[in-house]
Parts: C-alpha cells; sequence; structure tokens
C-alpha cells in the first residue's frame, strides 16, 4: 500500500504584492487540508525564430536565473524559510497565464493573485487572473491583495 500524496496546490507568483498575499493563501490553505504547494514564475523571451546564437543562448540561461532568483526571494519574503508545509519553487518558460493553466492540470487547486482596484476597476480581474479562471483544469480561488500587507 502506498502513502498518499498531499494535495497539490498551484500558485502563481510574479514577485507583486498581489501575488505573495495569494501565496500567504494558498501555504495557510495547504496547511489545512495537509497539502503542499508549487510557487510557480513563468518567463518569457522573444527571440528570433531563425536561429538563437551562443551569445541569445547565454543571454537566455541568464533571464532563467533571474526568475528563479526573483521566485526564491518572494517566496522567503512572503512565507519565510520554514512556512510549515512543502513550498516547491518551479520557473517556467512561456505567457503566464498559459503556464499556470498547464501547471493546473496536476492540481486540487490553483491559486492566484489580482490587482486591488476599488471601484469599478475592482470588478475586474487582471488578464492573467482571467484566463486562468477560464481555462483552468480544475477549480480556481482569486485572491485580492489586503491594503494592509
Amino acid at each position: 500500500m502506498s502513502d498518499p500524496i498531499e494535495p497539490l496546490i498551484v500558485v502563481g507568483v510574479d514577485g507583486s504584492n498581489h501575488s505573495k498575499q495569494a501565496l500567504r493563501w494558498a501555504v495557510g490553505q495547504a496547511k489545512a487540508i495537509g497539502g503542499r504547494v508549487h510557487a510557480v514564475m513563468s518567463w518569457e523571451w522573444n527571440t528570433n525564430p531563425f536561429g538563437v546564437s551562443p551569445t541569445v543562448q547565454d543571454e537566455l540561461v541568464g533571464a532563467e536565473e533571474a526568475a528563479r532568483q526573483k521566485l526564491s526571494d518572494t517566496v522567503t519574503e512572503a512565507v519565510g524559510a520554514s512556512p510549515g508545509v512543502p513550498v516547491f519553487r518551479r520557473v517556467e518558460q512561456g505567457a503566464p497565464a498559459q503556464v499556470l493553466v498547464d501547471a493546473s492540470k496536476e492540481a486540487e487547486l490553483t491559486v492566484v493573485g489580482t490587482r486591488g482596484y476599488g471601484g469599478i476597476k475592482g470588478a475586474l480581474l487582471g488578464s492573467v487572473s482571467q484566463q486562468v479562471v477560464q481555462y483552468a483544469a480544475g477549480t480556481v480561488v482569486v485572491v485580492r491583495e489586503n491594503d494592509g500587507v
């Protein structure tokens, strides 16, 4: 008999305050359900489709490494070094919404943040959040940034 796998919560992280709030919420939910969290950050690079020179290849590696460092710093800032549940860091190349939609296929829950606009703008989601809500494979929670966070 194999050990049950903890439920997976995927959360989109981009370094913004609203994504930090979403990560905090996801960690709290993982604690409540005995789950684990994948903090996912995407990065994109527009290159010439006809070839990548060695110089450009070095820049691609640098861009990915910068994303890894930003994700690491953001996770530590948002939930600390020991958040109480497993928090894995995933950096993937691609458009943010598509990366999160793809990651949602393996998750019990997908969490995204959205800008905390008030008034009429408050009724609207950001473009990435909207696409994830529309196309994700399962349940999506949209967390608004708290003013005091």
